[in-house]
C-alpha cells in the first residue's frame, strides 16, 4: 500500500495518482487484458498433426510370411502401419477466428478503461461529498460550542432563578440534537473515507488531510460544445457496442467460410499389410457439403448484426438525451450557486454572533435565537448539497462523454 510519509494533505489529483497505482481491482483487471492477448496468440497457431501407429503384431503364427528384417535379425514377421494426418483449414477460417479474438481483446481493454473511469468517478464524487461534510462539520462544531456555552450560562441562571427551567431545557435539548447530527455526520464521513481508502490504497486518509476548494468554482465553461461527436468517439459504452457490431460481422464471415470444407492431408506407411512389403501412400479427406450448408448459423449471424446495430442506435440516442439532461441540470445548479457569495456566508456567521449578543441583552427571545441558528444551518446545508450535486453532475458528464474536460 502507498504511504505518503512526508505529506500531510491530499489533493484530488494526488488521490487519483495513488488510485491508478495502488487499486487492487485495477491490478486484477489488467490480467484480463493479458489473458485476451494470450488468446490471440493461441488462435494463430496451426492444428497439430496427428500420428497413428496400428496393426502392430506382438507374435507370429505358422502362416506368417517372412519379410526382410527391420534391423539385425529382428522383424522378419513384424507388421506395422503408420499414418500421419494434418488438417488444412480452408477459406481463411483461422485468420477470421484470429480477427474475432483481436476484437475480444479490444473489448477487454475497453472493460479495463470502463472500470478505471467508474472508479475514478466514484473517487471524485466521494471526494466532493467529503468536502461538503468537512464544511458542515466545521459549522456544526462551532454551533455545538456555542450551545455548550449557552447551556452552562443558562444552567447557572436557572440555579439562581434568573431564567426559567423551560429555557434551560430548550437549550439543553437543542444541544443534544446538534450533537446527534454531528455524530451522524461523523459516521457519514467515516463511511466515505473508508471507500476512498479502498480506492486509493491510502490507509491513513482522514478528512482533515483533504485539500478542498475554498469557494465555488464554475465548471460549465469546461463542458465542450460538440458533445454529440465526443459521445460517439469517446464513450466506452459506444466503443464497446461498435466493437460488438464488428464482431458480429466477423462472425458472419466465419460462418460463411464454414460452408467450404476443410481438407485433411494423409501420409501412410504400411509394412506387411498389402501386396507391397513396404507401402507408402498419400491420401486426402474432406466433408461433402451435401446436407449441411450452415444456412442456419449464417442467418443467425446476419440477425445478430441487425440486433447490434439497433442496440448501437438506441444506446447513442439514450446517451445523447442523458448528457443533454445533465448539461441543463448543471446550468441550473450554477445559476443558483452564483447567487450565493462567500461574503454572504461571512455576514451570516456575523449575524449568529450578533444574535447571541442580542440574546444575552434580551433583545431577542431564546426561541428567536434558536430559530435563526436553525435557519442559518439549513441555508448552509442547502448550499453544500447543491454544490455537491453540481460537482457530481459534472463528474457524470465527464464519465458519460468518456473524457476529462
Amino acid at each position: 500500500m502507498v504511504s505518503f510519509s512526508h505529506a500531510q494533505f491530499y489533493s484530488l489529483s494526488q488521490l487519483e495518482a495513488s488510485f491508478l497505482k495502488e487499486n487492487y481491482l485495477l491490478l486484477a483487471a489488467k490480467f484480463e487484458v493479458s489473458k485476451a492477448e494470450a488468446e490471440v496468440v493461441q488462435e494463430k497457431v496451426w492444428e497439430n498433426p496427428s500420428l497413428a501407429v496400428s496393426e502392430v503384431n506382438l507374435w507370429a503364427n505358422a502362416g506368417s510370411e517372412t519379410l526382410s528384417p527391420l534391423f539385425g535379425r529382428y522383424g522378419k514377421t513384424q507388421q506395422v502401419s503408420v499414418e500421419l494426418e494434418q488438417l488444412i483449414e480452408t477459406a481463411g477460417k483461422r485468420k477470421k477466428r484470429v480477427a474475432i479474438k483481436r476484437l475480444e481483446h479490444r473489448l477487454a481493454v475497453y472493460d479495463f478503461e470502463e472500470l478505471v473511469r467508474e472508479l475514478k468517478k466514484e473517487l471524485r464524487q466521494h471526494f466532493h461529498h467529503l468536502a461538503s461534510l468537512k464544511y458542515s462539520q466545521t459549522q456544526l462544531i462551532g454551533i455545538v460550542k456555542l450551545f455548550a456555552q449557552l447551556e452552562k450560562q443558562y444552567q447557572r441562571q436557572t440555579q439562581q432563578e434568573n431564567v426559567s427551567k423551560a429555557d434551560y431545557n430548550r437549550i439543553h435539548n437543542e444541544l443534544l440534537r446538534i450533537q446527534k447530527d454531528l455524530a451522524e455526520l461523523a459516521a457519514d464521513v467515516e463511511s466515505s473515507l473508508s471507500t476512498l481508502r479502498v480506492i486509493t490504497g491510502i490507509n491513513d486518509l482522514e478528512i482533515e488531510k483533504l485539500l478542498v476548494e475554498e469557494s465555488f468554482v464554475s465548471r460549465t465553461l469546461l463542458v465542450p460544445k460538440d458533445m454529440t461527436s465526443l459521445i460517439v468517439n469517446q464513450n466506452i459504452g459506444m466503443k464497446k457496442q461498435s466493437t460488438a457490431i464488428e464482431m458480429a460481422k466477423q462472425q458472419l464471415e466465419l460462418e460463411k467460410a464454414q460452408t467450404t470444407p476443410d481438407v485433411t492431408l494423409q501420409l501412410g506407411y504400411d509394412r506387411g499389410g498389402n501386396i507391397m512389403q513396404d507401402f507408402i501412400g498419400l491420401g486426402i479427406q474432406m466433408d461433402l457439403p451435401v446436407f449441411n450448408r450452415n444456412k442456419g448459423n449464417i442467418q443467425k449471424a446476419k440477425q445478430q448484426i441487425d440486433q447490434e446495430q439497433l442496440t448501437y442506435t438506441a444506446l447513442q440516442w439514450e446517451l445523447e438525451q442523458t448528457v443533454l439532461r445533465y448539461k441543463n441540470q448543471l446550468l441550473k445548479y450554477e445559476n443558483v450557486l452564483n447567487q450565493w457569495s462567500s461574503e454572504m456566508e461571512g455576514e451570516q456567521d456575523t449575524m449568529v454572533e450578533s444574535y447571541r449578543q442580542h440574546l444575552e441583552n434580551r433583545r431577542v427571545t431564546l426561541l428567536e435565537f434558536i430559530d435563526y441558528v436553525q435557519s442559518h444551518r439549513e441555508a448552509r446545508q442547502s448550499f453544500l448539497e447543491l454544490w455537491q450535486n453540481y460537482n457530481n453532475t459534472f463528474e457524470e458528464l465527464q464519465y458519460l462523454i468518456g473524457k476529462d474536460f
